[in-house]
């Protein structure tokens, strides 16, 4: 099955005000977006659940851990190159993002039980060994955020599973980081 990279015009009439806003945010429609557009539902859930955990007491580098850790997880290439793209704008520090990118570990020990915690709540489908959480929370994390590091995988998981089975092509203004499995 082909799912169409809609534009504002093609989407379906709930998804053109998402995706007006998306091109006004962000310059251009990503490619993500424009596909999730085929489900109205999945683009206003995805971009809600986004501003949710936008909010979340973890911060912005913290956040871009968990997007970056899961989508690696996941083996999401194209949410690895735009997660590497956001974090290197929201002054995400090049070193966390390269350990990431190459599967090594983080110098910082609380973002690396950060990274490990939200790679194991994603690989394990949300049943985390009990010597991973607790080592979690010895990094100096609490329950509020063992429970937003869901919320963060749960993010990951629509954008992740979308860009699988629909092959969403990497926009070009994230050509420059793209990410493979394999780099």
């Amino acid at each position: 099955m082909t799912y169409p990279v809609n534009t504002i015009e093609a989407a379906p009439e709930a998804a053109k005000p998402i995706l007006t806003a998306a091109q006004k945010g962000f310059g251009f429609v990503p490619n993500l977006l424009a596909v999730m557009s085929t489900a109205p539902a999945l683009l206003e859930g995805y971009m809600t659940l986004s501003r949710i955990f936008d909010s979340a007491s973890l911060n912005a580098t913290e956040r871009q851990i968990v997007l970056l850790a899961a989508s690696r997880e996941n083996g999401c290439a194209y949410c690895m190159s735009v997660h590497t793209a956001l974090a290197g704008m929201q002054k995400v520090p090049a070193d966390v993002i390269d350990a990431i990118r190459g599967d090594r570990a983080i110098a910082d020990p609380k973002l690396q039980a950060l990274r490990v915690f939200a790679a194991e709540v994603t690989r394990t489908r949300g049943w985390p060994e009990d010597g991973a959480t607790k080592a979690f929370l010895a990094a100096g994390y609490g329950p509020q955020q063992v429970l937003e590091v869901i919320l963060g995988v749960g993010l990951k998981t629509m954008s992740n599973y979308t860009t699988h089975i629909a092959g969403t092509p990497l926009d070009a203004a994230f050509k420059p980081v793209e990410w493979s499995d394999a780099a």
